[in-house]
């Protein structure tokens, strides 16, 4: 066979699948091939064992699905880019890329659904000659490349979002399902308390008190707001949806890792975002030692979990920290110790971040002279404020650090410049929408369009 140059990125075909066209990375780095699939179901048919599943062909776009079949060839273990190793189902199909066809091509099922490509074709995967030029894209598929976006483009229909939440009266979960309606959407508010799963081999659904199991089939995508004290659950359902292939806005690990404080913290700071100096341990024995960490009373005490300042103590001395300390951990409560940044005692800055960006921005206020707090549920006064650059940067790093699509990311003002103090995965709207005047919930639906179509603007905005 004469050499063939492949760019690092083509369209290809799936013959015997059926498939519409979809965008491949082709990577001489990776052994194996994978394509992204879910609903993944064992079957027989004719004494000849199968695989189900359904796949979304375009990048970005969950309205056009296609249901497959094939022979389930067997079971491989597929180490990952994170160094995690899973047991996949394979089959066996032919490939095609432009006039080339690479036949008895392996190809494992996985969920590739945060992945930059729906399939990734390794270097098994292509004939011999067939060499891949890392620097290019579409060598041999430029003419598919109009077709492509014609094809996921050409799907822009209503769709059916439910709102995970426990509250159906709560002001922000209102002006999400008021925005949703607006916008043409079949909202459904699903309780987070109502919902239960079923999970079974190879096989997942979720079930609910409110509606019949077909509606929760139909629904499209999630958006989660999940109250702390329901954060384990609300996160597996979360998976759950996940599994059976519904897009979330904001994912189950993101809205975990926001939750965990310390964890949070953790990734923030491995990325050097600035913020108070930070102890934790498990035993009241370091109590001293994490109080010289943080430079001493005045200090912060939080719980690992909790949101709206609840959890939160100012402890005026040393003394004082250490009983506290040690109060907590006879209740064996994990706990943060964190400097107490004097210069910015009752205000802090809450910046709204949706789809990455910074849409809105206000400064919380403390009206009462002895509350370090400043949230508007505590009754913090709000108003709009124009951020630095530096500012923004530190709200969208983490935002995009943790994965959230949609955070609440606050920020305080030291003599040593802006720190962040905690991201929310779940923010609320009335303090933001009434201080900035802004539809904030319009832009979170906007923001979901965006990511489930594939689409900068959606024909009925």
């Amino acid at each position: 066979m004469h050499q063939i140059i492949v760019g690092n990125e083509e369209f290809i075909l799936l013959p015997l699948l059926n498939t519409p066209i979809i965008l491949a990375k082709i990577d001489s780095g990776a052994t194996s091939s994978a394509l992204h699939a879910f609903n993944l179901k064992i079957i027989t048919e004719k004494d000849q064992r199968l695989i189900s599943f359904s796949i979304y062909p375009i990048n970005n776009n969950r309205v056009i699905t296609l249901d497959c079949k094939s022979k389930l060839s067997g079971w491989k273990y597929i180490r990952s880019s994170n160094g995690l190793s899973e047991k996949r189902p394979f089959i066996t199909t032919t490939v095609k890329i432009g006039d080339l066809l690479c036949a008895n091509v392996e190809i494992t099922l996985t969920n590739r659904d945060y992945m930059g490509h729906r399939m990734l074709i390794g270097r098994e995967s292509l004939p011999s000659g067939v060499l891949v030029d890392p620097k290019k894209q579409f060598i041999l598929t430029s003419d598919l490349a109009k077709v492509y976006h014609k094809i996921s483009n050409e799907n822009d229909k209503p769709l059916k979002i439910a709102l995970l939440a426990s509250n159906p009266s709560l002001y922000s979960n209102l002006r999400i399902i008021e925005a949703g309606n607006k916008r043409g959407h079949e909202m459904i508010f699903l309780n987070i308390k109502n919902c239960y799963i079923d999970m079974q081999q190879r096989s997942a659904t979720i079930h609910t008190r409110d509606l019949p199991h077909s509606k929760i089939i139909e629904i499209d995508a999630v958006i989660p707001r999940i109250k702390p004290g329901l954060t384990f659950y609300g996160c597996a359902l979360v998976r759950q949806f996940q599994t059976i292939g519904k897009f979330c806005l904001n994912d189950a690990n993101a809205i975990a890792n926001s939750r965990d404080k310390l964890k949070c913290l953790q990734i923030l700071a491995a990325r050097c975002i600035p913020m108070p100096a930070t102890s934790f341990a498990s035993s009241a024995k370091e109590s001293k030692n994490l109080i010289d960490l943080v430079g001493g009373a005045p200090l912060i005490i939080k719980l690992l979990e909790g949101t709206q300042g609840k959890g939160v103590i100012l402890v005026e001395s040393n003394m004082a920290a250490e009983s506290v300390i040690s109060a907590f951990k006879s209740a064996n409560t994990n706990i943060l110790v964190q400097e107490f940044i004097s210069e910015s005692r009752g205000e802090d800055i809450r910046c709204f971040v949706v789809d990455y960006k910074v849409i809105a921005s206000m400064m919380r206020t403390s009206t009462t002279q002895n509350e370090f707090r400043a949230n508007f549920h505590l009754g913090a006064v709000v108003k709009p404020i124009k951020i630095t650059a530096k500012e923004r940067k530190i709200a969208t790093t983490a935002a995009k650090l943790l994965g959230l699509h949609v955070a609440g990311v606050d920020i305080i003002r030291s003599k040593n410049g802006p720190m962040i103090l905690e991201v929310n995965s779940s923010p609320g709207l009335e303090g933001i929408e009434n201080a900035t005047g802004k539809d904030i919930a319009i832009e979170i639906i906007k923001c979901l369009e965006r990511t489930f179509y594939g689409t900068k603007n959606r024909k009925r905005a």
